[in-house]
């Protein structure tokens, strides 16, 4: 028969703090200290900017700039990836020279913006291909982990956010910082004027927000983000891994 715990204050079982299935050497209690960087960055944010079409006249490359004007007037570094040109995720070797100028940016960037149509109730395909380029690790290297994520989306009927849901589950895939703000634009063949200026609204204020959002966000985790996506689980395997290749050696 199992033990019953006794209860405490509010009602909230007085457990026994036993742990038989931790490793305690490598379980890491955090610490405010560790949340502060010793040697602060002292360059641009940098940033990468995506965005889902390849029309003349693309509404999420048109907000995409927007982003991107405000993010440099903020004071960060901005680039932004062409997609044409950009083969099928498997339709090409990655030594292709898209590819490869892509997954440079990605790990260039610090922080990144995905901005995509909505098209059939989701993300475009050239959206969906850019990010699946982007590898999870290279080597001991992942190139998104712990970097910031502001996502948007542009649709030409009522405002919707189906886009930007897909847009989040892929930046949690890829282990990056979503913030919590995003954009939608709806009827955006409305929002902006001929010379592809996106017009005052309520929509253009919330691009302001999301990348002030992101902005702050990327300010405030960039020299710690090693330490914010530093995980037992992983710290396990490591130490697992080093075991094993120090008894194979010593064979």
């Amino acid at each position: 028969m199992a033990k019953s715990s006794r209860t405490g204050e509010f009602g909230v079982p007085e457990l026994e703090l036993t742990f038989p299935a931790l490793n305690r050497e490598l379980f890491d209690v955090p610490v405010p200290d560790r949340l502060i960087a010793r040697d602060p960055s002292t360059h641009p944010p940098r940033f990468l900017l995506l965005y889902g079409s390849l029309r003349e006249r693309s509404f999420s490359r048109l907000l995409t700039f927007e982003a991107a004007r405000l993010l440099t007037a903020m004071g960060g570094d901005v680039r932004i990836f062409d997609p044409a040109g950009l083969p099928l995720p498997d339709g090409a070797p990655d030594t292709h020279p898209k590819v490869q100028e892509l997954r440079e940016l990605a790990a260039w960037s610090e922080g990144m913006v995905w901005c995509s149509p909505e098209r059939h109730g989701a993300m475009t395909g050239i959206m969906k291909a850019q990010i699946d380029w982007i590898p999870l690790s290279v080597g001991a290297v992942r190139p998104t982990q712990g970097k910031t994520l502001a996502v948007m989306e542009v649709s030409g009927g009522s405002q919707s956010f189906n886009a930007v849901n897909q847009l989040r589950v892929l930046g949690r895939w890829m282990r990056m910082l979503t913030i919590p703000n995003q954009s939608s634009v709806a009827k955006a063949f409305n929002e902006f004027t001929e010379d592809g200026r996106m017009k005052p609204s309520a929509y253009y204020d919330r691009v302001v927000d999301v990348m002030e959002e992101l902005f702050k966000f990327t300010l405030l985790t960039r020299d710690v983000s090693p330490y914010l996506v530093d995980r037992y689980s992983e710290r396990k395997e490591s130490a697992e891994e080093l075991s094993r290749r120090v008894n194979q050696r010593s064979i």
